[in-house]
């Protein structure tokens, strides 16, 4: 599902089109979703569609349309040090959106169901931490995932302040979904056939309201569990941060606020956000067109007057010259700054290594 928008030619040009069309609101949600590109939680053999206001689903892989997770952020109303339960977490995408909304005091819990997809999302974590140069713009609430029926958690669990469900819920587990959350949290979830948003005012008092129309895959229902055998999903506890994680925490923050006010004082470089550089729209740019009928999807494309090769009238030269404009509007590779800036300090190198958070290893 999806198609809300226009698709985009990058991650920026696509979180551009769900801002257009208002299904992103809010500053904290357009930095997460500009920090983590989508095409990185795609096989690579589909990321031409990773663009695209498309849902994407590839065995036990699922990808909600970026339309989706939008409205879901913007929902959730995240802040800083909440805790968060992600109902079939599958590559973690998500996840790792929340995470650098939640910082280093939150929590970020993750079930899904099938065992390859939870080494999937570990495989992109990592991969995230390692390389991306939005990374050190935040402080990060790393996710954890455990695998389980998502119906099955046991008894006597935490509760959460925030909890999405990424699969259709029927009436009969409302109450069981909403026994997952804190009084005042919120929990978003596709609830027959309509995303809704859910606030626990109260020990026993709840405000309802329906977002947009959706179409989910059901939850799967656990089978019936042998005799003295035990299905029950164990969540992990809500841990104290160790001495070692608030240490880094404190560290990086303290570098952080030093570079800052090199920048303020001078012509430092500090920490700053790389600008971006909006890609110049040419003549003979194609515009995609998604057509829904019934369910099916047709792509097509619908060419401008410009794309008629006899009417381009554009001669080699004139091609080249308008290449070259292009390249140069391009934006610098971003300098990760808090990275330079930590390798430079008179630390042993598996500090600095660990203060990184291992991305060298």
């Amino acid at each position: 599902m999806g198609g809300a928008v226009s698709a985009g030619e990058d991650n920026d040009e696509l979180i551009d089109n769900l801002k257009e069309a208002q299904c992103i609101r809010t500053q904290l949600v357009e930095q997460a979703f500009r920090a983590v590109d989508r095409a990185d939680y795609y096989l690579e053999e589909f990321k031409g569609n990773a663009y695209k206001d498309l849902a994407w689903k590839h065995g036990n892989l699922h990808l909600s349309a970026p339309c989706i997770y939008s409205e879901v952020m913007e929902a959730l109303d995240l802040q800083p040090g909440l805790s968060f339960l992600n109902l079939g977490s599958g590559t973690g995408y998500l996840s790792s959106m929340v995470g650098l909304i939640l910082g280093p005091f939150g929590v970020n819990h993750g079930v899904e169901l099938h065992p390859d997809v939870i080494e999937y999302a570990k495989q992109k974590l990592d991969f995230f931490i390692r390389t991306s140069d939005s990374f050190d713009k935040f402080d990060f609430c790393e996710p954890c995932f455990v695998s389980g029926n998502c119906l099955e958690i046991a008894p006597g669990r935490c509760q959460y302040d925030r909890v999405y469900c990424g699969a259709g819920v029927q009436r009969e587990h409302e109450a069981y979904m909403k026994s997952l959350l804190k009084v005042g949290g919120i929990l978003v979830m596709p609830l027959e056939e309509k995303l809704t948003k859910i606030t626990r005012t109260g020990p026993a008092a709840w405000e309802t309201k329906r977002i947009l129309a959706v179409s989910f895959a059901p939850l799967v229902q656990p089978p019936r569990s042998e005799p003295g055998g035990s299905r029950l999903v164990q969540l992990p506890p809500l841990a104290v941060r160790s001495l070692q994680d608030l240490a880094r925490i404190a560290v990086r923050a303290a570098v952080k606020r030093t570079m800052r006010q090199e920048a303020a004082s001078g012509p430092g470089r500090g920490l700053r956000t790389t600008p971006r550089c909006k890609r110049r729209r040419v003549r003979r740019r194609r515009m995609e067109t998604i057509v829904f009928l019934d369910k099916e999807v047709f792509a097509s494309r619908i060419s401008s007057p410009a794309e008629d090769p006899g009417g381009d009238g554009l001669d080699e030269e004139q091609r080249e010259e308008e290449e070259q404009r292009l390249a140069e509007a391009k934006p610098e590779p971003p300098v990760n700054l808090l990275r330079e800036k930590v390798l430079s300090l008179p630390l042993p190198d598996p500090l600095k290594h660990y203060l990184l958070y291992y991305r060298d290893k």
